[in-house]
């Protein structure tokens, strides 16, 4: 399928694309690191491997890199369901910069450059994780941080915003995007709570 699987490049006055990355199963929120310039994003990796595989993840997106899909998962792991294989292909295949987890879903992606939150949150990447739908016991269903220092991430994620699975294990609510609004608050989409919720700083 005709770029399936990838990011593209578009010109906007021509309307013309170019394949500007490739091998990435769902790719979503994509943002530009603050620190570096570099493109970023989140990507939903395959099913039906079991509740511990494959990470979604997080990572810097290189011009003409590909990475994986279908013939290999993180790098050169083979996914031996895809057939005929491309060893050739898995060959080449980049290495994500960061796991975030098992089936998380993570679907937003942001950068944080405001002033409203506290300065640990500078220039790191808040995610929003839509959650598991095939995973014992669930995962994501939340909105991480994950930390960065020169322009790479540096520590494991931070959970800011949870509770969304009640004690029978439903959803209420399930994050999508995210965004920085104007005075700094961090914006997460819910599409079953059908809300916007707005994090800021205890006061």
């Amino acid at each position: 399928e005709v770029d399936r699987a990838a990011i593209l490049e578009v010109d906007i006055a021509t309307g013309k694309t170019r394949l500007f990355a490739s091998g990435l199963r769902n790719p979503n929120g994509l943002a530009w690191n603050p620190q570096t310039g570099f493109l970023w994003t989140v990507v939903n990796e395959r099913d039906e491997l079991g509740s511990d595989l494959v990470p979604d993840y997080l990572t810097s997106v290189k011009d003409g890199g590909f990475y994986g899909w279908p013939y290999s998962y993180y790098g050169r792991h083979v996914d031996e369901r895809v057939q005929p294989p491309r060893p050739d292909l898995v060959a080449k295949a980049l290495v994500p910069d960061y796991a975030l987890g098992a089936h998380v879903a993570a679907l937003g992606l942001a950068f944080y450059t405001g002033k409203l939150l506290p300065a640990q949150y500078a220039n790191g990447a808040f995610i929003g994780q839509h959650g598991s739908w095939n995973r014992k016991p669930l995962s994501g269903y939340n909105v991480v941080y994950v930390p960065f220092k020169d322009g790479m991430p540096a520590g494991k994620p931070l959970e800011v915003l949870t509770g969304f699975v009640n004690r029978d294990g439903d959803a209420m609510g399930r994050p999508v995007g995210v965004a920085v609004d104007k005075p700094g608050a961090v914006l997460v989409a819910d599409d079953v709570g059908n809300v916007i919720w707005r994090i800021t700083p205890a006061r």
